[in-house]
């Protein structure tokens, strides 16, 4: 059974594929982005399988 590690990352609008990319580099896979604490900001919720 594959299993799974789980990070939220703060996303910057005006940055996001940049963060998405360098964490993508890492292994993880994005699954959903929501909305921030504020209007600048996004919040991606992201997975990679353990090893």
């Amino acid at each position: 059974m594959q299993k799974w590690e789980y990070v939220t990352v703060p996303l910057l609008v005006h940055a996001t594929k940049q963060i998405l990319d360098n964490w993508g580099e890492d292994g993880w896979e994005l699954v959903q982005v929501v909305p921030g604490p504020n209007t600048d900001q996004l919040v991606a919720y992201m997975k990679r399988a353990k090893a």
